[in-house]
């Protein structure tokens, strides 16, 4: 390829509206230019590196056992009023009619479209396990779409959908396709970490998410650096601080602590550690009935110490063994609700003589606690001393509520843990019958039983992948591609290609002996100064610089640079081609 029949359009500054680096740097570089908001074109350069993200995920979904098919981009309402998600999304889910005014929908993800082929096509347990995947454009109506490609609303994801006979089929499915995705993300040439995720709303007990390690990342990453454990903030484990609950060593006594109301200011006012605090949240659930009217309403007290956070999905997943619990949904208590409960606003609130029952659910390290300080329920006052048995009665329930801090022990006792920010890219997720039941997905198992199929689904972020290799690689001069997702492998810059016979003959001897050994290579023919041209390939990211010109093929040399290397290396003409070869990672 010569630069002069490529399109290559770099600028010297960003646009005022690209925030983060990787948006700054592929407006740049040419390799996306915005056409509204959320909506980029995608340039050649841009494309160029697609295509090879896209190419690894194939081959290693091939590799897998997975089979490529397409699904529209605009899908029918009726399957997805079949699993109710065509009321149940919000506006993120793009609603459209046609000229019938048929509802229609600009497809987020497929799991409708493929349960529905799946219905009828796989009939038999004979045909199973399968699982059928493409690479395809996807809409989500941001709200406020920012970041280029990391938050777009148009955007290309590989999903893929496994369908199996029964659990534990479906959980080796899972485990091929965890497999898959660390050699393709290895393949891909970026730090990542397979994380433990949190299964939300769907369900089951198997999911993972794969981030690319990066500072500006948005999602925070649990990790034991001694050990395997790694898991997302939402679901890493917090234990208890404390081994065991010491005996009651102070006397019980109420303090006057006016306009302290923060857990930090009481412990700085009475002069004792801050995580000798218990910090209170008040929750609520309600009941209702067919009307949607609210006919009764619970109030939950979670208790967690003054020096930690409240990890919502954790306390998504309370529940009590009579059964009730937070996992239908819940939401911060009124301050009505709180005065009802408690006789005083938030502040000064704790688990000491309530004026109504509550439900009282304590932290690991909160249940062993002793000696600790709560609000007294009283406007500009605390407890001091206060002890489980002696002062108030047990929890309802001890749980894991917090969010786990750096430091803090690792769950599988092989270390401490350790945070990091990443960039969600992949996802691995076990779906059950989640979708085959709603949609009544069935096969005729061995038994000539009709049988709702087991259903995965994974999916890939075949854009976001180039923001988040950005975001993790790049310098002041530009971005910096691992060899096998750059645009271009090897940039060849001949020095006066336009000027002398020599410079351009030994260039396209050197481009055609790197084309034919199979290396993505591209000389630069346009006659550009030195300056701009490295300029220009620096900001692009190139992995592989070779320059030729007249001084130095006068002694028989040419400059190898590769993109992260401080300065040239001189190498001989003769032997530059078998040098960038020795060095390609591909």
């Amino acid at each position: 390829m010569q630069a002069s029949q490529f399109f290559i359009s770099t600028l010297k500054e960003a646009p005022a509206d690209a925030e983060i680096v990787s948006h700054k740097l592929m407006m740049r570089a040419g390799f996306i230019k915005k056409l509204g908001a959320g909506l980029y074109n995608y340039m050649p350069m841009g494309l160029r590196t697609i295509r090879k993200v896209e190419g690894i995920i194939r081959e290693e979904m091939t590799r897998a056992g997975a089979v490529e098919l397409l699904m529209p981009v605009v899908q029918p309402a009726e399957l997805w009023q079949e699993t109710g998600r065509f009321d149940k999304m919000g506006p993120e889910l793009l609603r459209v009619k046609d000229r019938h005014g048929r509802d229609f929908i600009i497809q987020p993800t497929s799991e409708e479209v493929v349960t529905d082929i799946a219905r009828q096509e796989l009939r038999s347990y004979r045909q199973l396990p399968k699982n059928f995947y493409h690479v395809q454009t996807k809409f989500r109506d941001e709200r406020r779409p920012r970041f280029g490609v990391m938050r777009g609303r148009e955007f290309t994801m590989k999903d893929a959908y496994s369908f199996d006979r029964d659990v534990a089929s479906a959980g080796k499915s899972y485990d091929i396709m965890f497999a898959a995705y660390s050699r393709i993300f290895d393949r891909l040439g970026l730090q990542y970490r397979a994380v433990a995720a949190d299964t939300g709303a769907i369900g089951g007990d198997r999911s993972h998410e794969f981030q690319v390690i990066a500072e500006t990342g948005e999602d925070a990453i649990v990790y034991c650096p001694t050990s395997d454990y790694a898991a997302n903030i939402e679901l890493a484990e917090g234990v208890s601080l404390i081994a065991a609950r010491g005996a009651a060593s102070s006397a019980f006594e109420k303090v006057a602590t006016p306009g302290k109301s923060t857990c930090a200011d009481v412990a700085e006012l009475l002069g004792l550690p801050l995580s000798q605090t218990v910090k209170s949240l008040v929750l609520a659930t309600d009941e209702t009935n067919e009307a949607g009217e609210i006919v009764k309403s619970t109030v939950w007290l979670l208790l967690i110490r003054g020096d930690h956070e409240l990890n919502e999905v954790k306390a998504g997943k309370v529940e009590l063994a009579d059964g009730q619990g937070l996992k239908a949904g819940f939401r911060f208590a009124t301050e009505k609700e709180i005065v009802e409960h408690f006789g005083c606003k938030p502040g000064y609130l704790g688990p000491v003589k309530l004026l109504k029952p509550v439900k009282v659910i304590a932290d690991r390290t909160v249940a062993n606690m002793a000696d600790f300080v709560c609000g007294a329920n009283e406007e500009g006052f605390h407890l001091k001393g206060v002890n489980w048995t002696r002062d108030l009665p047990e929890p309802d329930l001890v749980t894991d509520l917090r969010n786990v801090v750096e430091g803090d022990p690792s769950p599988d006792g092989r270390g401490v843990l350790a945070i990091q920010r990443g960039i969600e890219v992949g996802h691995v997720f076990y779906l059950g019958t989640k979708y085959s039941k709603a949609m009544n997905a069935t096969f005729l198992d061995e038994d000539g039983r009709p049988k709702h199929f087991e259903m995965g689904c994974y999916g890939i972020g075949v854009t976001r992948i180039l923001g988040a290799a950005i975001e993790q690689k790049h310098d002041e001069r530009g971005i910096i591609w691992p060899d096998s997702i750059a645009p271009f492998t090897v940039v060849v810059c001949p020095i006066g290609y336009d000027r002398s016979a020599d410079v351009k003959a030994a260039a396209d001897q050197l481009h055609d002996e790197l084309a034919a050994a199979g290396i993505d290579v591209i000389l630069d023919d346009r006659g550009e100064r030195p300056g701009a041209m490295f300029a220009d390939w620096e900001l692009i990211g190139v992995p592989h610089r070779v320059v030729l010109g007249d001084k130095g093929l006068k002694e028989g040399a040419a400059e190898y640079q590769g993109r992260q290397d401080k300065e040239a290396t001189k190498v001989a003409v003769a032997e530059v081609a078998a040098w960038v070869k020795a060095r390609v990672k591909v």
